[in-house]
């Protein structure tokens, strides 16, 4: 495995000599950090605003710009960098009309002068935007929260080697096994106390009518298991609002399951938002074989080992 940190000052390109590197992807509302150490040598040049690329076997798996650097009379510089999700942390005020979240995301790139690559369409319309002195992450994120109730359909949105990217979380799953063999330590919890809902209600005004109309969508197996847990949420029209309540009940209504990995072999394909297959016999005699997502992945490169730290979830993705 070769690990390269490529350093751009104006316009010379360096190559220091890389002690360490960690980069922490997270699944959403998180720029990308990566947090290195080097040589620090007189011919190393580095400031604030630099561009620094990581790649792994000549694969870029980081493009960002350096916030902070560290010294001290030592031999090594620390510094810690971010990709352009970085600048979605800034404020403004956003109202659009018939807009969907990736005409959004595609609208706020394009103000902020953010490089983009796949976007994808995410079909749904939403009848109005309005953000007042929000962050570019809430704005786009409620965008998604609105489409996720509406379809049932969860995207991501990610810097992928300095592009930034609109993806489906079903087009992110990976080939890799997550198991006793490559995982050294786990904790595994599934619970019914965070988002878990079997019983959807929601109401709205009828403007035609004039009556307040409601709208169920329950099971009743898991309310005999569980117990009532109920989600309740006015909406502003009638129209779509039974395929709401339906799909609402997809989302909420199972476990909630969280994974947390440590040291587990790296590879340099994953980050927030993947999916990986886990297959763990646990204590209790059941297994647990499935697809999980990858809220948040620590890849660490030190002394030519690649480890990498994961929190998964399963079950519900809302969270």
């Amino acid at each position: 495995m070769a690990v390269t940190c490529l350093i751009q000052h104006e316009g010379s390109l360096q190559q220091p000599v890389l002690v360490k590197a960690t980069l922490t992807l997270k699944r959403k509302n998180t720029p990308g950090q990566l947090n290195f150490t080097v040589v620090k040598d007189a011919a190393l040049t580095l400031e604030e605003g630099d561009a620094v690329r990581l790649t792994v076997d000549d694969v870029t798996v980081f493009y960002g710009f350096v916030f902070t650097k560290d010294r001290d009379p030592g031999p090594l510089l620390e510094a810690t960098a971010y990709d352009q999700l970085r600048y979605l942390k800034n404020k403004d005020t956003f109202i659009g009309e018939g807009l969907k979240a990736s005409d959004l995301v595609r609208r706020l790139a394009g103000d902020f002068r953010l490089n983009l690559g796949t976007v994808e369409d995410t079909g749904c319309t939403l009848e109005t935007i309005v953000e007042e002195n929000q962050t570019l992450f809430d704005m786009i994120q409620n965008a998604l929260d609105e489409t996720l109730k509406a379809t049932g359909k969860l995207y991501v949105l990610r810097d992928e080697a300095g592009a930034l990217c609109l993806r489906e979380i079903e087009t992110l799953k990976l080939d890799l096994l997550i198991d006793a063999q490559s995982a050294q330590t786990f904790r595994y919890s599934s619970s019914i106390d965070r988002e878990t809902c079997n019983k959807i209600k929601l109401t709205c005004n009828n403007p035609d009518t004039g009556k307040r109309e409601l709208y169920i969508a329950q099971d009743g197996e898991a309310l005999n298991r569980w117990g009532v847990l109920q989600y309740f949420e006015t909406v502003q029209s009638p129209a779509g609002a039974a395929a709401r309540a339906d799909a609402l009940l997809g989302l909420y209504n199972r476990k909630t399951r969280t994974l947390k990995v440590q040291k587990a072999f790296g590879d340099p394909r994953v980050g927030g938002g993947s999916s990986v297959v886990v297959l763990l016999e646990l204590d209790d005699g059941v297994t647990l074989s499935q697809y999980m997502v990858v809220e948040q992945v620590v890849h660490t490169f030190a002394e030519g080992v690649h480890r990498m730290d994961l929190d998964l979830i399963g079950g519900n993705f809302t969270a």
